[in-house]
């Protein structure tokens, strides 16, 4: 045997590379990522459908694998308010939400990233009320877009694992929280085959928290006191400066990542999009919808392809510039409603092509708002009617 097919056998047989593989629901897959980066502090209030997060992780806790912190206070506002502290002490936090929720924690998100916390949350993207409901739907978490939060898009169980860990990587390294989004049981409850990666691999990926700056007793200082109207602004500005290093924070995690598991997913994903003349844009759950429509409308000679968003916050313009420039026309899939507007990924489209030669067209569809299912089959239908439109409308065309 060589020496260089030897060694790719011991480095293949290594356990910092060893990976298991294991049926999990989504958000069961969640509770594994955040078992192997080793949160000192987890505030987390069960709210459906994310409390199956929780259950794993206390699970996990009682079998003596999981040694954190569980808190579990009487509102999601008051885990935030548990979150906040604990990050700026300098511990690794984790916490787990989905829908109201994650509304019931606005104003706190917004504090969170002023106070530049490292925190990582899970979210369960779930309908908001009024009516009530409990179906897959993205309003949730695209309505908290400029609270300063770093914005994951999930479309599997196994990309959840893998985000959440590079969530804290791209966290702890830009000092703002991350948030991570998979939507309500196409994902968090469907079970699926995920490489769970050893313990030895992500301790080498993800060292101990070791902040630069934290809050100590030993220390006389404090944070959240009165400010200047020109000391705010300049903070903001600083804000801003670190959601323009996470795009390549985010970048060199995945490829990181990559390189250790085997794994990595892009901030922009194209499929099948070579020669298309046409497009669907859509993030989350959705894009394993669309790429079997593509599949599908390829089969039948039509020339389309995919691009999925996975990060969303900070929005990577150039990457989507790149990746629709020279495309004819864009069918954009919206699972979410905002009221007056439409489609936010259409509009969030529209500002990052803004004067973009050789921009696409883009054919806005609120589909799957409120968790009403959208078959490849529809997706097909949705294609081919946005073609005979023409110049596309400004405003978002309900599918249903």
């Amino acid at each position: 045997m060589s020496n260089a097919v030897e060694g790719a056998m011991l480095e293949r047989q290594s356990p910092v590379r060893a990976q298991t593989p294991m049926l999990l629901s989504g958000n069961h897959a969640v509770a594994w990522a955040a078992r192997l980066a080793r949160p000192q502090v987890v505030p987390v209030y069960p709210i459906t459908p994310q409390t199956p997060i929780l259950e794993k992780l206390t699970d996990f806790q009682a079998e003596g694998t999981f040694d954190a912190e569980i808190l579990t206070p009487e509102s999601e506002h008051s885990v935030l308010s548990a979150c906040i502290p604990a990050s700026l002490a300098g511990a690794r936090v984790f916490t787990a939400t989905a829908s109201q929720g994650l509304l019931l924690m606005h104003e706190l998100l917004h504090y969170a990233s002023g106070a530049r916390a490292a925190i990582v949350m899970a979210n369960v993207n779930r309908t908001v009320a009024s009516p009530w409901a409990f179906w897959p739907d993205q309003t949730d978490s695209l309505a908290q877009r400029d609270t300063g939060w770093i914005q994951f898009y999930t479309e599997s169980a196994q990309e959840s694992l893998d985000s959440v860990i590079q969530g804290f990587r791209i966290a702890e390294q830009v000092q703002l929280p991350v948030l991570v989004s998979h939507d309500a049981f196409y994902v968090s409850h469907a079970l699926e085959a995920v490489q769970v990666p050893s313990q030895a691999m992500v301790d080498a990926y993800l060292p101990p928290y070791a902040p630069t700056h934290r809050l100590s007793t030993d220390k006389v200082e404090s944070w959240g006191n009165v400010v200047s109207a020109e000391m705010f602004c300049r903070h903001r500005q600083e804000l801003e400066a670190a959601m323009a290093q996470a795009l390549d924070a985010a970048l060199a995690a995945d490829r990181e990542w990559g390189e250790l598991s085997g794994r990595s997913h892009g901030l922009v994903e194209r499929y099948r999009c070579d020669g298309a003349a046409t497009v669907v844009v859509a993030i989350g759950s959705m894009c394993g919808t669309a790429r079997d429509a593509v599949d599908a409308l390829r089969d039948a000679g039509e020339a389309v392809g995919l691009v999925k968003i996975r990060l969303l916050r900070p929005l990577p313009v150039q990457a989507l510039r790149a990746a629709l420039t020279g495309v004819r026309d864009a069918v954009v899939l919206d699972r979410n409603h905002s009221p007056g507007l439409g489609g936010i990924v259409l509009q969030e489209l529209r500002g990052a092509l803004y004067g973009a030669a050789g921009a696409p067209r883009l054919h806005g569809f609120l589909a799957g708002v409120g968790g009403v299912n959208v078959s490849p089959a529809k997706i097909a239908q949705i294609v081919r009617e946005a073609l005979q439109q023409g110049e596309p409308p400004v405003a978002s065309v309900w599918v249903k």
